[in-house]
């Protein structure tokens, strides 16, 4: 997964464009593909580090559900209502983190 800045993502479609240009001319500098490639090996840095963040935060939501379910099925009469409330708010949250790193792991 990259993950590029706005100024990467400019500096390197620039980079682009002009090694288009030399190579339409056959003459293609070099250090123009050390620039193209040490941007983006920077954001393959930064998307593995935003990747595994999004993993921890999964895990978290699945430790919460099932904290939630325990509560639902240790809570007493009174607190069943407020206790499902939880375990569906934990649900959702686990789905919504759940999109956010099948949406990552696909980019």
């Amino acid at each position: 997964m990259y993950s590029y800045t706005r100024a990467e993502s400019r500096q390197r479609g620039r980079l682009f464009r002009k090694g288009l240009r030399q190579a339409l001319a056959d003459n293609v500098d070099p250090a123009l593909e050390r620039k193209i490639q040490a941007i983006d090996q920077a954001a393959a840095e930064r998307g593995q580090r935003e990747l595994n963040a999004l993993h921890t935060v999964r895990e978290t939501a699945r430790n919460a559900v099932a904290q939630a379910k325990a509560k639902v099925r240790t809570a007493s009469r009174e607190d069943k209502a407020a206790a499902r409330q939880a375990l569906r708010d934990a649900e959702q949250q686990l789905k919504r983190s759940e999109r956010a790193v099948d949406k990552a792991e696909r980019h």
